[in-house]
């Protein structure tokens, strides 16, 4: 649609900020523990941060907790795909991935500097393939479901691929067997940096946001819940708040057996794992989709700079919710996928990060959790605690929205005095941080130091561009091989909450994933710059940097099912240097 230059600045124009929102945590402390708050979210996932902004943004009074960091649970394990769902087409569950489309525009609108279009490949193999030539046409008519209910707002329409337009997305898939492709359309995110956004944009608003915050009990009154004790550094403060949402995801049972000593558990966790090795391994241009030859279930393949990603769908969990890595079985699982589908040698070796997390399904012990319904599940306790569970990364923003509707109900119009009639959600059309205003066809031209930020902050990248013009040397890589600034770890600390040495490599770069052993090199360094930020002792940087290394070497002992493997490992990379709420 073409439309005539607007006189004046748009909605989105006008959402740019003149100057960086600086988050100081002594401040928000005070708040919390001062204010009398209208909604207290419990849970800084995507769907607690999206619960917060909505109703933030209508102009509820609104605070959020989260134990450790900002996506430290599932919401920085994800697939990182923002996405319909094909194989809920699969599940006959049309309505679902109708909606997931209507918000995977919604996000691509709103954040466009962080939620990008990407090319999903499916080979037809002759043999041993996700499906045979037979087969295709009937998937083909999966795809043009897939395109009619909403995938065409995305901008293409899904392809019938040549074998050799195949080999141009992905040459070292092996061809012998190879009889042609089918390609469609949908999107991916750093699900850390989304949520990070999402959480900072709540803020700008007038939410009070703040990780390393643990809930350690519900305040009640009349048997109704109005807020939480909770321990923040070390101080314990009472949280109060007329509401109260339980967006703890995988936790969420721990939250409602405080406000209901009889709860009877409802979440079932399904993990899923991810690892990372080289791009020059497998050199795709796009996601991946191949079989596992023996194997059920499929492994996704997606290029991400210049590492590929490779995961898997999910599977049961039984273990503790705290401690979730990949295995030495998993890993194999999917290095065996690759090796089958390409025409590359990978090992152990080539390995470069992974990650293992768990997704909050609810519903019975019954059955596969490949099969369970994906949908989310909005309930509300004897306490009138709001408890959000199930659902995905693409359908956050309604589900915080179906939430504050929920929670108007649990407040009633008595508990908004004054305020007119109950306020409708904007975050429909409403732009996150750093999204107004972006152009990313124009910065990804700019290439260099701006399209890497940019894809990163938006058009808030040039308050990190402001501290390298403050302090040239802070241009620097911090991390070997990666493009990360030494800026973004002073950015990282003034305007984004980072804590620690596993805030910042974990989650604000995510260099932990994508170059593990060059992170661990990175640490010391990284603590020094939070040191001098942050106001850090000599000792509580050398704890932080001994506290990364261990957890580290933890992952990688898991990953490579050898305790020794990882302490040698830190040992030779890290010099001599020895040393992830109650629910939230």
């Amino acid at each position: 649609m073409i439309t005539m230059p607007a006189r004046r600045p748009g909605r989105s124009a006008r959402a740019t900020r003149h100057s960086a929102l600086l988050l100081d945590r002594e401040r928000l402390t005070r708040q919390l523990a001062d204010e009398q708050f209208d909604v207290l979210v419990v849970g800084g996932g995507i769907t607690g941060v999206y619960t917060a902004l909505d109703a933030a943004s209508r102009g509820l009074r609104t605070a959020l907790v989260e134990r450790d960091d900002f996506a430290s649970g599932t919401s920085s394990k994800s697939s990182k795909m923002v996405h319909g769902g094909l194989r809920y087409i699969e599940q006959g569950n049309i309505d679902l991935v109708r909606h997931s489309l209507l918000e995977r525009h919604r996000f691509r609108r709103n954040a466009p500097h962080l939620v990008h279009r990407l090319p999903f490949l499916f080979p037809v193999l002759e043999r041993e393939g996700v499906f045979d030539a037979r087969l295709a046409k009937g998937f083909e008519g999966l795809l043009w479901t897939y395109d009619l209910v909403g995938g065409w707002r995305i901008g293409k329409l899904h392809q019938r691929l040549t074998v050799d337009e195949v080999l141009a997305h992905a040459p070292t898939l092996r061809a012998d067997s190879l009889r042609g492709g089918l390609l469609y359309f949908d999107s991916r995110a750093d699900d850390a940096r989304l949520t990070l956004t999402v959480a900072r944009t709540a803020a700008a608003l007038g939410a009070t946001v703040l990780n390393g915050a643990r809930v350690d009990a519900l305040l009640t009154s009349g048997g109704r819940a109005c807020g939480a004790k909770a321990t923040i550094d070390g101080e314990e403060i009472d949280i109060r708040a007329h509401a109260v949402v339980n967006a703890t995801g995988v936790w969420s049972d721990r939250l409602d057996a405080m406000a209901d000593p009889h709860h009877t558990g409802q979440v079932r966790p399904a993990k899923g794992v991810h690892i990372v090795v080289p791009w020059h391994k497998l050199r795709i241009g796009c996601t991946v989709t191949v079989p596992v030859p023996g194997r059920a279930r499929r492994a996704t393949c997606t290029r991400w700079g210049d590492t590929v990603v490779l995961g898997t769908t999910d599977t049961d969990y039984q273990g503790s919710p705290d401690d979730v890595h990949c295995t030495r079985e998993e890993m194999e699982f999917l290095l065996d996928g690759a090796r089958t589908a390409f025409d590359a040698e990978l090992t152990p070796d080539d390995v470069l990060g992974s990650i293992g997390g768990l997704r909050p399904l609810v519903g019975g012990k019954e059955g596969s959790t490949l099969n369970m319904s994906r949908d989310h599940h909005i309930t509300v306790g004897p306490t009138g605690m709001v408890t959000v569970t199930g659902g995905k990364l693409t359908t956050s923003r309604h589900m915080g929205e179906l939430v504050i509707d929920k929670v108007l109900g649990v407040l009633g119009r008595a508990a908004l005095p004054g305020r007119g009639k109950t306020p409708r959600s904007r975050t429909a059309r409403l732009p996150l941080l750093g999204g107004a205003g972006y152009d990313a066809e124009a910065v990804a031209a700019s290439g260099g130091l701006a399209a890497h930020l940019g894809e990163r902050y938006g058009t808030e990248a040039r308050f990190v561009h402001d501290l390298i013009a403050e302090d040239p040397s802070l241009s620097e890589p911090v991390v070997a091989g990666l493009p990360y600034t030494r800026a973004e770890v002073v950015y990282a600390a003034r305007a984004e909450l980072a804590r620690s040495v596993d805030d910042v490599l974990s989650r604000r770069l995510r260099a932990r994933l994508f170059a593990r052993d060059a992170s661990m090199e990175a640490a010391p360094e990284v603590g020094a710059l939070l040191g001098r930020e942050l106001g850090l002792t000599p000792q509580q940087v050398e704890g932080q940097v001994a506290e990364y290394l261990t957890a580290v070497r933890h992952e990688k002992a898991v990953l490579f099912g050898d305790p020794g493997h990882g302490a040698s490992a830190v040992a030779g990379s890290a010099g001599d240097h020895n040393h992830e709420g109650a629910a939230a």
